[in-house]
């Protein structure tokens, strides 16, 4: 066979000519110690706060502390696989979760990865877990009201679409209770509800899954879990997952609704991660920068001004006290981060009083701002008459000659208290509250047996949903939001008030 050797020099120029330069750089480091979910890393020398790291096996990590000679990083799933020598690659990604509808109706771990067995989630978009909050410009008031469908709330602490309001109290007093009742307020008012659990039993998290589903409510709601017997990190990335979730709808101007359970065992969560990071502990042994882990969290809670949309995302977090200590270092870090706050108490709680809801140090710092009209009209002197019945009670212990004025102040004090009894799940549109309020400061209680108070309000209810002029008051009172006029609501009370028995 002749070869030509001018065939094979063209050949040769051919490939020459094709041939191209495919240099990939990595950043790479090695494992120098791993331990407890946090591994310390050589040689990663340009890696990022927040960065996402890949380990081998499968297992990813996450940048939290830049020193002069390593990189600390917390682990997001089965640190066991890691080990010391591994090598270690940056992805040039802070950490992003899956956002969208796709995550609505299902249970989530904090990195988007189902854990209801429904199979995999497809989503489209993915965010980056840490955002800078919106700034001022681009916020409006919060004017627009955020039912609750409990009386006590929406009369006496009312809350807005954008508001941060802090749910406080002892273990055990009702605090999940208020926050599940709301998300299932929500339906029908285009209201995306997303609930993340902090260091939750995973029986807890089934058992709210479970109503949620029976009231049909998990078709507007997201569950992001983080369970007690998931590891630190991941209690520490739910709530900031969470909002991430919520920020894909809000911006597109949509309303959000979420609930963070609890941000105490955050705080625990987040300080064990710091002492395994060796950052130096405060007060408490808490680090100095726990104030700024929850204040980033929260105020990425806003109402968007209309050019952007005008979305919101309303924040309930909860906070556990022990024995109502209020003062303790996490909830008044808290306190003076949110727009005020529903302080549960284990005494009212104990006595029967279901919301066991202090009105005393329960506020809202939107207030009427945030409420229908409806309700600010006939809710006026509601907190000055449970003050004053409280304070009445407490000194009547002490005698028992009271004259007129005082028995009769203590008669609306009881009936006020028993008016805004209301059972768990039992929701109510603002109109049926108003009726109820506007019954009880008119004086159509004053002649019931406070043991018949709440078969008087079943009734009624029943009453104006049933008669004709009722049903039109109601009807003028959804579409304006306002009372209807007094003297016709009088004389259909006066109707329902001579037939009662």
């Amino acid at each position: 066979m002749k070869i030509d050797p001018l065939e094979i020099s063209s050949l040769l120029r051919e490939q020459i000519r094709k041939y191209e330069k495919d240099l990939k750089t990595e950043n790479v480091g090695t494992v120098i110690s791993v331990g407890d979910g946090i591994a310390l890393i050589y040689g990663l020398d340009n890696a990022m706060s927040g960065e996402l790291l890949t380990f081998p096996n499968g297992v990813y990590g996450m940048v939290q502390n830049l020193e002069k000679n390593n990189v600390g990083a917390i682990l997001l799933n089965d640190s066991d696989l890691v080990k010391e020598g591994d090598q270690v690659k940056s992805t040039g990604r802070i950490l992003e979760v899956g956002v969208g509808e796709e995550m609505i109706g299902r249970i989530v771990n904090p990195l988007g990865q189902p854990l209801d067995g429904l199979g995999k989630i497809e989503t489209k978009k993915s965010r980056p877990i840490e955002r800078k909050a919106t700034g001022v410009i681009d916020r409006q008031p919060v004017v627009q009201p955020l039912e609750t469908g409990i009386k006590v709330l929406d009369a006496l602490v009312p809350i807005g679409r954008g508001q941060r309001e802090l749910i406080i109290g002892d273990r055990q007093t009702g605090k999940t209770s208020i926050a599940v009742d709301t998300i299932l307020n929500q339906k029908g008012k285009d209201v995306i509800c997303i609930y993340v659990a902090i260091g939750q039993k995973q029986t807890t998290v089934l058992n709210i899954y479970e109503t949620l589903k029976r009231y049909d409510a998990m078709k507007y709601s997201i569950i992001v879990a983080a369970n007690a017997s998931d590891p630190a990190p991941l209690l520490f990335l739910a709530p900031y997952a969470g909002v991430t979730m919520g920020e894909e709808f809000m911006f597109a101007g949509k309303h959000v609704l979420i609930i963070y359970d609890d941000l105490t065992k955050h705080a625990i969560a987040y300080r064990e991660l710091s002492l395994l990071l060796r950052r130096p502990p405060g007060r408490e042994a808490f680090p100095g920068d726990v104030f700024y882990l929850h204040s980033r969290l929260l105020e990425r809670a806003a109402k968007l001004s209309d050019t952007l949309g005008g979305g919101s995302i309303t924040a309930l977090p909860i906070i556990e006290t022990q024995e109502g200590d209020i003062s303790a270092y996490i909830p008044t870090n808290v306190i003076s981060i949110t727009d005020g706050q529903i302080f549960l108490q284990s005494k009212l709680f104990y006595s029967g009083i279901r919301p066991a809801i202090n009105a005393g140090l329960s506020v809202s710092r939107v207030g009427g701002s945030a409420q229908h009209k409806a309700i600010k009209r006939v809710s006026g002197t509601l907190r000055l008459d449970l003050a004053s019945y409280r304070e009445l009670e407490a000194f009547t212990q002490f005698g028992s000659d009271l004259d007129d004025a005082t028995k009769a102040k203590l008669d609306r004090g009881e009936r006020t208290v028993e008016i805004l009894k209301q059972g768990l799940h039992e929701t109510l549109p603002f109109e049926l509250q108003a009726v109820s309020i506007f019954s009880l400061n008119n004086g159509y209680l004053d002649s019931i047996k406070v043991t018949n108070i709440k078969r008087f309000e079943t009734e009624l209810h029943d009453f104006m949903q049933r008669d004709s002029e009722g049903k039109a008051l109601l009807d003028e009172m959804r579409k304006t939001k306002n009372l209807p006029d007094q003297e016709t609501l009088e004389s259909v009370l006066d109707r329902f008030h001579s037939d009662f028995i």
